[in-house]
Parts: C-alpha cells; sequence; structure tokens
C-alpha cells in the first residue's frame, strides 16, 4: 500500500435557498395576502475520523468537495427543502489546517469524532415573513445564504503503538516483517523504507501496532530527506524502540545522534524511548555482545538483543515492546 500523509482539498458547502414572493390567488380571493415560503439550508460538510483508513491516497484523485445548495422558497407557503449534510472521511489521526494561512483547525483523534468544517448558507425568507400591518403586501425576499468554503491541508500522524527508529539498514524492515504480518520490500541500501509500514504485533491474546519509520538522518529536524515525514509520524506513539547494528563502529554515537535529531523536532520525542534494540546479533560474537551490553546509553533503559535472520530474542522483544505499551 502506497502511504500518503499529506493532502490538500477543497470543501463548498451548498448556497441556502432563496426565499420566494408569491401573493395567494384562488377564486372569489382576489387579493390574497403574501405567501411566499422560505429557502432551504444550504448542506454543511462535516469531517468524520475513522479509524479504518490509513492513508490519505483517495483525496489524490480526488481533491475537491460540494455539498448540495437548499431548494428555494416556493408560494403557498412552501418551504425549500434542506440539503443533505456532506460527510468526508478521514483516517483517524489527521490534523487539518487552514492551507492558506497554516492554522490549525481541527485534530481528528477519536474514531467517529465529527467537525463541521462548511457551513451551508441560511435559507432566504420569503415574502410571507416580511407581512407587517403597514405593509400587508410586501415584495421583498431575501436570498440565500452563501456556503463556507476553503482550502485544507490535510496532514497524517500515524496513531502507531510503537515506533521503529534508526539509521537505514539498521534493520527496523526485517524486524517489521518477522513480528507481524507487514510485508515491507526489504533491500540492502539507505532509505528502503521511504514510507511509513504498519504491522501488527502479537503478545498472547494482545495485540499492539508497530510502525516502522523512514530511515533518520542528520538533519532531520531541519526537513533535509525524508526526516521530518519521519519525525511526524513517531509523535504520537506510545513507546519508541531505537535500533543500532550490533556491527556498528560506534554504537555509543549512534544513539546520540538518533537521540539529538528527535530533541531539535521535538524535545518529548526522547521521553518515548523505552527499549534499545542491537540487531544482526547473528553477525558479530559473544564478546561483542557481552561489550554492547556495557555501553552506558540512558538511565533505566532496556537493552535488548536479536537477530531477525534466526529469530533470536524476538519474543522477548515483543513481550517488551507490550509491557512498554500497556503502561498508562
Amino acid at each position: 500500500m502506497h502511504f500518503v500523509d499529506e493532502a490538500i482539498i477543497h470543501v463548498k458547502a451548498g448556497d441556502g435557498g432563496n426565499g420566494c414572493v408569491s401573493f395567494r390567488r384562488e377564486k372569489f380571493i382576489p387579493y390574497g395576502g403574501p405567501d411566499g415560503g422560505n429557502g432551504g439550508r444550504g448542506g454543511s460538510i462535516i469531517l468524520v475520523a475513522d479509524k479504518n483508513l490509513t492513508t490519505l491516497l483517495d483525496f489524490h484523485y480526488r481533491a475537491s468537495f460540494k455539498a448540495g445548495r437548499g431548494q428555494h422558497g416556493q408560494g403557498s407557503n412552501k418551504f425549500g427543502r434542506s440539503a443533505d449534510d456532506l460527510a468526508i472521511k478521514l483516517p483517524a489521526g489527521t490534523v487539518v489546517e487552514d492551507a492558506e494561512t497554516g492554522e490549525q483547525i481541527v485534530d481528528m483523534v477519536e474514531h467517529g469524532q465529527e467537525f463541521v468544517i462548511a457551513k451551508g448558507g441560511k435559507g432566504g425568507r420569503g415574502n410571507a415573513e416580511f407581512a407587517t400591518p403597514t405593509d400587508r403586501a410586501p415584495r421583498r425576499a431575501d436570498p440565500g445564504g452563501t456556503g463556507q468554503e476553503r482550502m485544507l491541508k490535510l496532514k497524517l500522524k500515524l496513531l502507531a503503538d510503537v515506533g521503529l527508529v534508526g539509521f537505514p539498514n539498521a534493520g527496523k524492515s526485517t524486524l517489521l516483517s518477522t513480528i507481524s504480518a507487514a510485508k515491507p520490500k526489504i533491500a540492502d541500501y539507505p532509505f528502503t523504507t521511504l514510507t511509513p509500514i504498519l504491522g501488527i504485533a502479537k503478545f498472547k491474546e494482545n495485540s499492539f501496532v508497530v510502525a516502522d519509520m523512514p530511515g533518520l538522518i542528520e538533519g532531520a529536524s531541519s526537513g533535509k530527506g525524508l526526516g521530518i515525514s519521519f519525525l511526524k509520524h513517531i509523535e504520537r506513539t506510545k513507546a519508541i524502540a531505537v535500533l543500532i547494528e550490533s556491527v556498528s563502529e560506534d554504537p555509543k554515537s549512534d544513539f546520540a545522534r538518533l537521540m539529538e535529531e528527535m530533541k531539535l523536532y521535538n524535545e518529548d520525542l526522547p521521553k518515548k524511548v523505552k527499549i534499545v534494540v542491537f540487531t544482526k546479533i547473528d553477525l558479530v560474537d559473544a564478546s561483542r555482545v557481552e561489550e554492547l551490553g556495557k555501553i552506558k546509553l540512558s538511565r533505566g533503559l532496556k537493552k535488548h538483543f536479536i537477530s531477525a535472520a534466526t529469530g533470536k530474542g524476538l519474543e522477548e522483544l515483543v513481550e517488551l515492546m507490550w509491557e512498554a505499551v500497556k503502561k498508562p
């Protein structure tokens, strides 16, 4: 599945129907009073969060949404019918901004959450509404109100429970494919994972969402490479697992650089780090594993050693992840 995390759409609520100018005309009543009805309300546009949606890709094929207008009022005091509202479903976790000002309008977090993003125009009043003791035959009616119109920028932040963070080739894609049903495309070159990939990991009767994020590079927080899109997606994870290659020449430096990039983007991100995972231990000997275990990284941080190729340590890692996710 191709993941699209941003889209710009145009929304236009329906205009209200016009009020009617009409007079009662019946046999034996040559001078009937005003009986022009009111116009109907235009349809509003409502955003609805849906947890079953995982991408904004559909909005790249359809970027304009318009609700219907209210019917005009008619004679014999017939009111125009109001138009139906138009619901637009968004993936839960979508932030909606004004595309012109950049101002955040609403954060669609909870499944079923609704927000009226553009109000339909009011129906115009018919001339029956304007009758007074001094003006019993008014010839005026209101036009329908204009429905709101705006350009929106949609930004989807993944609602994953655990985010996998690491430099390119740290083994994130391989790990995700072995602990879940996700099937990311894997190759031995930087930036294989160009888009976030979700997988469902299971521990006993429990399941949680793990996200493999695009590889991080220095300068990500300032917008270089794929960094910003990567960092945006890990803001909401409950826990972060930092993956470092066991064969790295300087694992301590790798860890420090990853933490610094996250901190530069959002100083709260490093607080989410719960586990440091040393990958590819099948490529090193036991003395190297012992050496890695003695490295001081951060107080209270758990270290774990795995080999996705042989399966060593994977069950224990999934359990550690679940323990981090279930904590309030």
